[in-house]
This record gives structure tokens, sequence and C-alpha cells, in this order.
């Protein structure tokens, strides 16, 4: 089902889009799997290996990580890898640093833009955006009672 784009009924010049932020790059680091309690790393895992091209066949081969063969017929074949191991997904793995996340605030909407390119307004305490974040309902309802 396609969906459609949003029907509006306020000009992007009234609207702000408010987000708490943790940036990826400032506010994560990368984890290991054991620090992360990873289930693949906890648990025994396994992979199909006629899913496989030849090249990521040849790379988990090569990898180090240790695995035995399960093989249960024709187009059947699984490496069965041993608990205790870096998964395959270990460079997503993340954890917070403990910064305080961003609170963000800007004008327009992420659908039509910010149609006057003023710059995003960073509050330094949570509080104020929320308070900001009141404020603007307050206006739009007030603009909205008197017609």
């Amino acid at each position: 089902m396609a969906t459609s784009a949003p029907r509006f009924r306020l000009p992007v010049t009234a609207v702000k889009t408010y987000q708490v932020q943790a940036p990826l790059i400032t506010h994560w680091r990368l984890a290991t799997c054991a620090e992360v309690d990873c289930p693949v790393y906890l648990n025994e895992w396994r992979i199909r290996v006629e899913g496989l091209t030849p090249a990521q066949q040849h790379a988990i081969r090569t990898s180090g990580r240790r695995f035995r063969v399960l093989d249960l017929g024709e187009g059947q074949t699984w490496w069965i890898f041993e608990p205790g191991q870096r998964c395959f997904r270990a460079h997503e793995h993340r954890l917070p640093v403990g910064r305080p996340n961003l609170y963000v605030v800007r004008d327009g909407d992420p659908w039509r833009g910010n149609p006057r390119g003023t710059p995003a307004r960073r509050h330094t305490r949570p509080e104020f955006w929320v308070e900001d974040f009141a404020e603007h309902q307050q206006m739009l309802y007030d603009q909205w009672r008197r017609g």
C-alpha cells in the first residue's frame, strides 16, 4: 500500500519541528558483542551456506571464527558458530557515552523544509525546550481562536 503525502492545514511558516537528538558520532561509541549482550555472541548461531555468495563464503572461512558444518541434504548446508565469538554485525554495536541529549527547534517541518532558512536553535536545558514547545502550541491555539 502506497502512502500519500501528508495533508497540511497550516502554512510551513507557522510550523516548527522539535527534536531530541543523540547523534551517533558524538553520543555513542563502538561496543563489543559482550558489552551489548548480543544474542548472536551469547548463543550458538548459524548461517545457511547456500544463501551466501562465493565472496561471502570466503570472507567467513578466513574470518578466524570457529564453526562446524551441518549438512542436512542438498541445499541445506549450515555453518554453525560457537557462542562467545564476535558476530558479523559487531561494527554496528553501540553504547551511549553519557552526553546529554540535544534539544533542537527548527522552523518548518521535515516534508516542506525551512522556507525562511533560519538556523536551528539548540536549547541548553530540556525544560527550556519544553517551554518553547508549549509557547508555540499556545500561539497556534490563540491564532486559531481569533480566526
